[in-house]
């Protein structure tokens, strides 16, 4: 049965989620852990290898490019995780809201080679729900090495240049936590989701405001052109994702 979007909305404001049993379930349940993870942006760990592999900008970067492929490909299978709680509706809902500007996606994408005979290739992305300047990640996944951990520092670059407060991770991993996740209790959660729900207070969020700084395309260096019908924007260079982590408010 299709989720109707404003319940699944209002769910998210009171600091619930939707996950199935696996991918194949045909209902789903409603989560709010005792204890979330929370990556706040200013404590995100950027390692010496993890700047050294974005400012080398081996994969190209994009936002919304692929969003029906990036949930696709983290509801697959994988050999360290042999089904997933995204099932068909949850998919199908995810995707609603993206159409309607909601939710958005990060790709990476491993480009062809120099010659240009083999495309580009969707590498690590991750997807999620925008709402007030909160942004609720939903799943991420990685067919290259280190993909996902890219497509999460330019994530939390643009959520820094467009004013957000809250990052929500759901729950704790290892990989998560190697990247700056902390875990918070439920009521220090649903303080900072009331704080960044709450209109009219602090800087309206703005997904685009990373794009107003991106480089004009003379100053970029030259790659294969992106499998896209469309140009949601212009290319941001890693060297300023890097920057915007790194510096300081």
């Amino acid at each position: 049965m299709a989720i109707d979007l404003p319940i699944l909305l209002r769910a998210y404001a009171a600091g619930l989620f939707p996950m199935a049993d696996d991918r194949g379930a045909q209902a789903v349940f409603w989560v709010q852990p005792d204890k979330r993870a929370v990556l706040p942006l200013e404590g995100f760990h950027l390692s010496h290898s993890l700047r050294k592999l974005i400012r080398a900008e081996r994969f190209a970067v994009t936002t919304d490019e692929a969003f029906d492929q990036v949930i696709a490909l983290c509801a697959e299978s994988a050999q360290d995780r042999p089904t997933t709680w995204i099932n068909r509706d949850i998919e199908e809902a995810f995707v609603r809201l993206h159409r309607l500007g909601m939710a958005h996606s990060v790709e990476c994408w491993e480009l062809g080679d120099e010659s240009g005979d083999s495309e580009p290739r969707l590498v690590g992305g991750l997807y999620g729900l925008a709402m007030g300047r909160a942004f609720f990640g939903e799943s991420m996944f990685s067919r290259a090495d280190n993909a996902s951990k890219v497509a999460m520092a330019w994530l939390v670059a643009r959520m820094r240049a467009g004013h957000y407060t809250l990052l929500d991770c759901q729950f704790m991993t290892s990989h998560l936590a190697s990247l700056g996740a902390v875990e918070v209790s439920a009521d220090d959660y649903s303080a900072l989701l009331d704080d960044a729900l709450v209109p009219g207070e602090g800087a309206v969020a703005d997904w685009s405001a990373l794009d107003s700084l991106a480089l004009p395309a003379d100053e970029l260096p030259t790659a294969p052109p992106l499998p896209s019908t469309r140009t949601v924007s212009a290319p941001v260079s890693g060297q300023l994702i890097a920057q915007l982590i790194t510096q300081t408010s």
